[in-house]
């Protein structure tokens, strides 16, 4: 299962992207036809009022593009990435009067459900990675002002919010007295926040032995954004077989379209006929099969 979940993580970084600029393109032109049917048509009377009434020039008028981003991000946060695999089955299943289209679309929700949870926990460990290593310079730059280290973690964590849902924990020791380090390494255990360990180390090391604590932190910062920088170019690295990736993903799409526009009527064939269903069976198998398969090889370059 773990396998399984760490494939359908890397499946989002080659599909996310174009699920999610397909949404917001739809998500947009449905606000921007719902803004103009609402505000368009009333226009004329608005600035005739703001003339007659002499409030305004004929040119201002409501902020009517605000209006059209919060309705945008409402839409956005209701209808989610998965659901438009649902509203493409409706339309091939109108374009090829076939309920296959909508069978297949919901039997795909799960899966980029799946595939957008993934991308967004990625993000979240990055994001907190970064926070980490934020925490870390801000630490070091107060005790190097001549702060204690309780006060110092106290100033820094509030600053950076490094330390995510451990922190009350990790202030509370820090101002009483208790086990700091002990604190960290429970924070570290969150994705992302690995790099606490390190910051625990330092802290017992400064604290039992008397080293600087700051030097420490400055070292494991300097090592904490080396491994971020090696990641992000790895990741740009894999960004071309990433493409390659998408662009085969889509050749089938291309194909039917070509087909439509030489009169070849593939959705028919498709849904229609016996050796049709056959191809799109088989055809299904293989473009799943291909997307795990350059998942796992990207996955596979990452780990390396």
């Amino acid at each position: 299962m773990a396998e399984v979940a760490s494939e359908t993580g890397e499946m989002g970084d080659v599909v996310g992207d174009v699920t999610g600029e397909l949404s917001m393109g739809a998500a947009l032109a449905c606000v921007g036809a719902a803004v103009w049917l609402t505000g368009g048509r009333h226009c004329g009377a608005r600035r005739a009022r703001l003339l007659l009434a002499g409030g305004g020039a004929v040119g201002t008028g409501p902020p009517s593009w605000d209006r059209s981003l919060d309705e945008l991000r409402r839409l956005r946060g209701r209808l989610r990435a998965e659901w438009w695999a649902v509203a493409a089955g409706l339309v091939l299943a109108l374009l090829g009067a076939s309920v296959i289209p909508v069978v297949a679309g919901a039997a795909g929700v799960p899966v980029l459900r799946r595939v957008r949870l993934a991308r967004e926990a990625r993000r979240a460990r990055e994001r907190r990675g970064d926070a980490v290593i934020a925490l870390c310079g801000a630490l070091a730059g107060e005790v190097r002002a001549g702060r204690q280290p309780g006060e110092a973690l106290l100033r820094a964590a509030r600053d950076s919010g490094g330390l995510g849902e451990t922190q009350a924990t990790v202030l509370a020791a820090a101002r009483f007295g208790g086990d700091v380090p002990g604190a960290l390494a429970t924070a570290a255990r969150q994705p992302g926040a690995e790099g606490l360990l390190g910051l625990a180390a330092c802290w017992r090391v400064a604290v039992d032995q008397g080293a600087g604590l700051a030097a420490g932190l400055d070292r494991l910062d300097g090592a904490l954004r080396a491994e971020r920088d090696q990641r992000a170019d790895l990741r740009a690295q894999l960004a071309g077989a990433r493409a390659t990736a998408v662009m085969l993903a889509a050749l089938p799409a291309l194909g039917l379209l070509l087909g439509t526009a030489m009169g070849a009527h593939p959705l028919r064939v498709l849904l229609h006929t016996g050796a049709g269903l056959g191809c799109l069976v088989v055809g299904g198998v293989f473009e799943a099969a291909g997307m795990w398969w350059a998942a796992r090889i990207v996955r596979g370059a990452e780990a390396a």
